[in-house]
């Protein structure tokens, strides 16, 4: 789609915001250009995961160098580009990608064990004047480690994730926005599309904060389809709803905020939307990951819509679950005594 109302400084060189994310993707991680993340991030960068935050752009060629050399024939494949202006020159990107590939070298997660994996990684990048200046990466890590035929719990024990140190704004760093469709972390939203804005912030606060699963009909198509963690999809509105209750019934007092909203349109897919969010409560309901002993847990995730009539015709929700075990794992020590802590806390074999 032509960007004519965006500064071309924003995604310069490139001719268009999608061939910006698109080829430097490539670049680093088809091509191995590692060292020229530089020219893409900003010295300075923040980056938030799952399982901490990062300052500075030498933290990402390190880790950049490491994963690569681990798994140098993994591909991913860009599906969808969803992307607003934040400015004269800025703009966020929601950069949805498929993975697919093995391990090739050594990796925290354990050797290489010669079977390949499915994944989704969904990158939120907020880019000023060509340059990524805060990016928030969101991976399934759950079907990367059990598709390259690891074990998740044991990779939790061998890496528990404390975040409790972050405090209450936890891997955000600031008091969630009040009004996403307006403003959210990545800056202010145009006015353009604010009625699929507030679809998708109501989907959130009206159904999923409030547990108003009865509204499902309200916001999902009859035929609705829904990829999420662990390569599982779902179909239909009892699909979705039934999904919904499992998404939350471990964290039973979960508070649920959204963090950003991005809505594009263009003629060959539509109009999508895609939604940043958090998630933070206690491991005290369903024992989902194990006995639940109301551990603390926080969730970064984000939720693509493509939309259809009003509502939504598919969702790709995408969030690692093998962070929230590394977190409960985290919490379980914590209460521990010395002699119940585990033997060996190295990385699992």
């Amino acid at each position: 789609m032509p960007t004519e109302s965006l500064d071309p400084r924003a995604y310069a060189p490139y001719p268009t915001v999608e061939e910006y994310i698109l080829d430097w993707t490539d670049r680093i991680w088809a091509d191995g250009a590692i060292g020229d993340i530089p020219g893409m991030y900003a010295p300075d960068i923040v980056v938030r995961t799952a399982t901490g935050v990062g300052v500075g752009v030498e933290p990402v060629v390190r880790g950049s160098l490491a994963k690569k050399a681990a798994f140098v024939h993994r591909i991913g494949v860009g599906e969808d580009v969803i992307w607003e202006e934040r400015g004269p020159s800025s703009f966020v990107s929601h950069h949805r990608v498929l993975h697919t590939g093995g391990q090739d070298g050594p990796w925290s997660y354990g050797p290489p064990r010669g079977v390949p994996a499915v994944s989704r990684n969904l990158p939120v990048c907020l880019v000023q004047d060509a340059m990524v200046t805060e990016e928030w990466v969101v991976r399934d890590e759950w079907a990367v480690a059990e598709g390259l035929g690891h074990d998740p719990a044991a990779i939790a024990v061998g890496q528990p994730a404390d975040l409790t140190g972050l405090g209450e704004a936890g891997l955000f760093g600031r008091p969630a926005p009040d009004d996403p469709t307006s403003e959210g972390d990545s800056g202010r939203r145009p006015a353009a599309h604010a009625a699929e804005a507030t679809h998708v912030l109501a989907l959130w606060r009206d159904m999923i904060e409030r547990r108003r699963f009865d509204l499902v009909a309200d916001f999902y198509a009859r035929d609705t389809i829904l990829h999420t963690s662990r390569n599982r999809t779902v179909t239909r509105q009892d699909g979705v709803r039934a999904d919904l209750l499992g998404f939350l019934a471990p964290f039973p007092d979960a508070r649920v905020e959204v963090r950003d909203i991005a809505v594009h349109a263009s003629p060959d897919r539509g109009t999508r939307a895609s939604v940043l969010w958090r998630l933070a409560g206690t491991y005290g309901g369903m024992p989902l990951y194990g006995p639940a002993g109301g551990e603390a847990v926080e969730v970064m995730g984000v939720s693509q819509y493509e939309l259809e009539g009003g509502r939504v015709r598919r969702e790709y929700r995408v969030f690692d679950e093998l962070a929230v075990l590394a977190q409960i794992e985290a919490g379980r020590r914590r209460t521990r005594t010395p002699a119940e802590q585990p033997a060996a806390a190295g990385q699992p074999a």
